[in-house]
């Protein structure tokens, strides 16, 4: 994929889940990273990773878990990293204000990891599902309130929630990384740009400002191709 990926685009924000955890494969990639032209972002794991956690010892491991990512990307060089901020118990509901509090606990450990390490650490906006923290403009708000963390805005996401606008106003000056993808505002199905309904070019007028990676989430890297050549038009 290394080859791939080199000849179409400029960086490649690794998924760090399964095959490609990060802290396993950074020996093999500081070796074959120097023969391709490229960059690199991570993106933290999300399945066995919950930093909102009721479980302190979950929401610990988690914390740790970022951390020994930090360090492992930070080997391969590089500074940016995106976390989501947690979800809520499926199986008790009204504990949901606790969550909140395990997730913001965890994000003032990432804000001073962040401090200590000199990495940039971005919190992603959730899409509109229940058991998501941070998938309005002001939940996501409230949690990084105090710190000095960035946002990963995702676009589709914000698109789920139908407040586009809403996080670009409210977050746009903390944005240091962009996910872009469509959809027709009911799922998040990261579908080709152009394929939904998100006006992009409006969208992409009002992030004039934002200077950072546009990183594109497709399906398959086929359909990451035509996204990218329709949105190099935009840009």
């Amino acid at each position: 994929m290394l080859e791939e990926v080199s000849k179409e685009f400029e960086l490649w924000e690794i998924f760090s889940e399964a095959e490609h955890y990060v802290q396993n494969i950074s020996g093999i990639l500081a070796a074959m990273a120097p023969s391709y032209n490229l960059k690199y972002s991570v993106h933290a794991p999300i399945c066995d990773n919950n930093i909102a956690s009721l479980n302190e010892r979950m929401r610990e491991a988690s914390v740790l878990d970022l951390l020994s990512l930090v360090e492992s990307a930070l080997s391969l060089g590089i500074t940016t990293i995106t976390v989501h901020p947690g979800i809520y118990s499926f199986v008790a509901p009204d504990m949901a204000e606790k969550s909140v509090i395990a997730a913001k606990k965890s994000l003032r450990s990432l804000d001073r990891i962040m401090a200590e390490y000199g990495i940039k650490v971005a919190v992603e906006n959730m899409p509109n599902l229940d058991f998501m923290l941070g998938s309005t403009p002001q939940e996501l708000a409230d949690l990084v309130e105090g710190t000095e963390l960035g946002v990963c805005f995702d676009i589709g996401h914000a698109n789920t929630v139908g407040d586009i606008d809403g996080f670009i106003e409210l977050l746009g000056d903390r944005f240091v990384n962009l996910h872009i993808h469509d959809n027709q505002g009911e799922r998040d199905d990261h579908m080709v740009l152009g394929e939904g309904n998100i006006d992009f070019p409006a969208t992409i007028k009002k992030l004039s400002s934002y200077k950072g990676n546009y990183i594109i989430e497709s399906r398959d890297f086929p359909s990451g191709l035509e996204s990218r050549d329709i949105l190099s038009q935009m840009l």
